[in-house]
């Protein structure tokens, strides 16, 4: 990752990328002033970040990208305990040994964005490393005794749980963030906290604990909490469920779509938010969504670049191939075998056996539609090979029996019925 290395730059890049919410008002000098080590908190209560949380991660890579340090904090610890910040009800407790192995995973997807190498590297900590051992009666004497009920029932994290409820346990996770924040001033000289505007609350209580400690000054940083432009929640897929950087929990290529699928409206702010492209490559691409919006190279060039990044560029490039078969008739004998392998796990998919009673050399069609349940029977299926609306490998067929010499790469069939509904067949 190429560094700008300008301590002044980071301030300037998210505001024209539009990332900067709100932030203590001595942080300009104190940026401007040297490399200054900052860290961002991650909740290790799943086994993967998602695209929500990527805005964290890549103000962090902008940090960096200036000359600063970034410090990515697991919180093995705090998420023991869970953030009240933007809920409504208690989450799940985990265990120890679930919290280590999310931890882990964490750690990795990390490592994607962030360089460990070099004079300003990243470094990941787990605050189980301190809170561990911290006993009770030590953290009400040191903490506790610095924070007023009064104080911690103004915060808004706070606030909106007085009505429904909320634990002891939940209710003291901002002086458990806040004793994270003095232990990496104490460890590792951090002096910025960033994270969501829905922390600033918990941020600050870590500059109160961090003032009144040591009688020093530190910072905050928030981005803003994105949404679409439609209004609705900003991370979730069509069928509502998060989007992950896990590739066994959201494939490559429903990461890919995920970012085709982005409004015209909000495509813009994505390539600011998401990507390290220029302003001047932004802006030519902002004027390709107002010119040929049905090109949607915005889209693309989003898709391509976020999920090289989260992935890899093979597997950006698998998810386009795959992308423009299914949606832009794209011609199946191009396709190559890692893109038929993605392929198996998009659409229906079968083994193909001949049938006890063959009708011909070759390869039965008709088998073929009711084994991927694109056909009842083999009845329907006739009378859907009869009205042309069935494609083998790209080409409309309307006989049941189609030749060995036909198979795509590593012997499949792509069968087509309609303009949308597609099946995969492996020939053995």
């Amino acid at each position: 990752m190429s560094a700008i290395t300008n301590p002044a730059a980071p301030l300037a890049e998210l505001a024209w990328r539009e990332l900067l919410s709100q932030h203590t008002e001595d942080l300009p000098a104190a940026l401007a002033a040297g490399p200054v080590s900052a860290y961002v908190g991650f909740d290790p209560t799943a086994s993967s970040l998602h695209v929500g949380n990527l805005i964290p991660i890549m103000g962090l890579v902008h940090l960096q990208r200036a000359g600063h340090r970034p410090i990515a904090l697991v919180g093995g610890g705090t998420g023991m305990i869970g953030d009240p910040s933007g809920r409504s009800s208690e989450r799940n407790l985990q265990d120890l040994d679930t919290i280590a192995a999310n931890a882990e995973a964490i750690r990795l997807q990390l490592a994607k964005f962030l360089d460990f190498e070099g004079p300003n590297a990243a470094k990941l900590v787990n605050n189980l490393d301190w809170l561990g051992g911290l006993g009770l009666i030590d953290f009400l004497r040191d903490t506790g005794k610095h924070f007023s009920v009064n104080y911690m029932m103004a915060k808004d994290s706070v606030k909106s749980r007085l009505e429904n409820g909320i634990s002891y346990t939940e209710f003291t996770y901002m002086l458990l963030q806040a004793y994270d924040y003095l232990e990496l001033n104490r460890r590792e000289g951090v002096t910025l906290q960033m994270g969501g505007s829905d922390q600033w609350g918990n941020i600050t209580a870590g500059l109160e604990l961090i003032r009144k400690s040591k009688g020093t000054d530190a910072h905050a940083l928030t981005f803003p909490l994105i949404t679409n432009t439609d209004g609705t929640k900003f991370g979730k897929s069509t069928g509502g469920g998060s989007v992950w950087l896990d590739p066994e929990r959201t494939s490559p290529y429903k990461f890919y779509q995920f970012w085709m699928g982005a409004d015209d409206r909000d495509v813009s702010r994505y390539l600011r938010f998401y990507t390290l492209l220029s302003l001047e490559e932004i802006t030519a691409l902002d004027e390709q969504v107002r010119s040929a919006p049905e090109g949607r190279a915005a889209q693309r060039a989003l898709a391509a670049d976020v999920t090289a990044r989260v992935h890899s560029a093979e597997a950006a490039r698998v998810a386009r191939e795959v992308s423009a078969l299914l949606f832009e008739k794209g011609d199946p004998r191009a396709l190559s075998e890692a893109a038929i392998g993605a392929l198996r796990n998009e659409i229906p998919f079968a083994e193909y056996t001949a049938p006890e009673t063959p009708v011909g050399d070759g390869i039965d069609v008709l088998h073929c539609l009711v084994l991927l349940n694109i056909a009842a029977s083999r009845g329907a299926a006739k009378r859907l090979l009869e009205q042309g609306g069935i494609s083998v490998n790209g080409a409309k067929v309307q006989t049941a029996m189609v030749t060995h010499d036909a198979l795509l790469a590593g012997r499949h069939l792509l069968i087509k019925k309609g303009q949308r509904d597609f099946g995969l067949v492996h020939v053995s």
